[in-house]
């Protein structure tokens, strides 16, 4: 059990796929510009400040879980 889980969580966290995180406007406005270079530079600023917050909450989530496994031994 724990290890089909732990290599469910190690799939996932290695599984890179692309994303497009742009809204709606800020797509609407960037397609109207002539160089897609813009463009590009938002949407990876995008996916950055999106991934962010993942690692702090898995951080975390693993320094508790790490607690808790030296607090059972």
């Amino acid at each position: 059990m724990k290890k089909t889980l732990f290599l469910t969580i190690l799939l996932l966290v290695f599984m890179v796929t692309s994303a497009e995180a742009q809204c709606a406007m800020c797509r609407a406005v960037l397609e109207s510009a002539e160089g897609q270079a813009q463009a590009e530079g938002i949407n990876k600023g995008i996916v950055y400040l999106m991934a962010i917050p993942y690692l702090l909450v898995g951080g975390i989530g693993i320094a508790i879980y790490r607690n808790f496994r030296t607090k059972k031994n």
